[in-house]
């Protein structure tokens, strides 16, 4: 009896000692997850507004994915969340997460801002999940920043190709006065100019009453031009854009921030999987999945996927793996995506959709690529002045 007792206490030992040293080979991963979300200013319509844990969300769901398939690699990854209203104050929550050795992050914020951590972080990589500046893909490209948040010029292309299948190549383009309005109607002439449409007319929206009794008056008057095929709207706060629908001086559709909608992710989206992740993500945040949850999940896997072939989480390794098209990535979308080298921008197709409906996904059939036929979304290697994968 006794002898058996010491071999059930050598056995035990044993196996204690097994997962000591598992646990202490065990690589552990903590990503930053950090959220600038500046007051919007008052609104002038009852939009539903966007939810307040956006992101952060999908983050978390995509550190449960991640942490499903890393016990079996000895892989243990952890979020570390901070969000405020302040830049000030997120940056200085940004260099406490570094001084604990925080290393990757994943940024929800405004393009200043994400300017301001790449500067802050030299030493660390940040995945930008909230900003679609254009101009951090074409001429400010920062080293140490990757996007999975598609461009505003990869949302107006993706439209401008339906819009052309469809021959709908006359535009009424109604641009809202906020800087962010003005850069998505940019984005919408260099996308019609890109894809052979004429812009008809452009009015810009300057009124500052409530649409919600007098749009039904108003709208058709505004929208009095030259016979167009289409409305585009660029009012990217939802200040007007939604009582343009049905209220135009010609019965013609409603496409761009508002109407027929180009976006990352909806709810719409079903296949190749994406029910499941569909429902994975409203069972852990009791609501439906946005493009800011899918841009930070996207990132957190990128990480992931990453960290699993290099098997380190050393930012630079990282880096050089996305950007050099090693590491095929899954993103529930029927491709495998990849980054882009010259500009660290996710290529993936894009949803076209209403809010009940998924309409089409660029890119269209027929836009064709030499090398590949997502990169008919956005700016191509000949348009921009960056290349990060030749940057160390």
């Amino acid at each position: 009896m006794h002898r058996i007792s010491c071999r059930l206490l050598f056995c035990l030992a044993a196996i204690f000692s097994l997962v000591v040293e598992a646990s202490a080979n065990e690589l552990q991963v903590r990503i930053g997850y950090l959220a600038h979300q500046p007051p919007r200013g008052p609104l002038l319509s009852n939009v539903i507004p966007e939810p307040l844990d956006a992101g952060r969300r999908g983050a978390e769901l995509a550190i449960i994915d991640s942490n499903s398939t890393g016990r079996f690699l000895k892989q243990k990854f952890e979020l570390q969340s901070a969000e405020s209203e302040d830049a000030t104050e997120l940056l200085a929550a940004a260099e406490q997460q570094h001084q604990a050795g925080i290393r990757l992050f994943v940024v929800n914020a405004p393009a200043a801002t994400l300017r301001q951590l790449s500067e802050r972080l030299p030493d660390s990589l940040l995945l930008n999940a909230g900003s679609a500046d254009d101009g951090l893909r074409r001429e400010q490209c920062l080293g140490n920043v990757l996007h999975t948040l598609p461009s505003r010029a990869m949302l107006a292309d993706a439209l401008a190709q339906f819009l052309a299948v469809r021959k709908w190549t006359r535009w009424l383009l109604v641009t809202g006065s906020t800087e962010d309005d003005i850069a998505y109607a940019d984005a919408l002439k260099r996308a019609a100019k890109r894809f052979g449409h004429k812009i008809v007319a452009e009015k810009p929206w300057s009124f500052d009453n409530d649409q919600r009794r007098s749009a039904q008056a108003e709208m058709p008057l505004f929208t009095q031009a030259s016979e167009y095929d289409v409305v585009l709207v660029a009012d990217e706060r939802g200040d007007f854009g939604e009582y343009l629908p049905y209220n135009t001086w010609y019965p013609r559709p409603v496409a761009g921030t508002q109407g027929l909608t180009p976006t990352a992710w909806h709810k719409t989206v079903e296949t190749f999987g994406a029910a499941q992740l569909q429902k994975r993500f409203e069972e852990l945040a009791g609501r439906w999945m946005n493009d800011r949850d899918f841009a930070a999940w996207m990132a957190v896997r990128s990480l992931a996927t990453a960290i699993t072939k290099q098997r380190t989480a050393e930012p630079q390794g990282i880096r050089h793996l996305l950007l050099n098209k090693q590491l095929p990535l899954d993103g529930f979308k029927g491709r495998k995506l990849s980054f882009r080298p010259w500009n660290g921008e996710l290529r993936q197709p894009l949803p076209l959709v209403h809010p009940r409906a998924l309409v089409s996904t660029s890119p269209q059939d027929g836009f064709l690529h030499p090398s590949n036929e997502m990169d008919s979304l956005g700016y191509d290697r000949p348009e921009v002045s960056c290349d990060l994968a030749g940057t160390p």
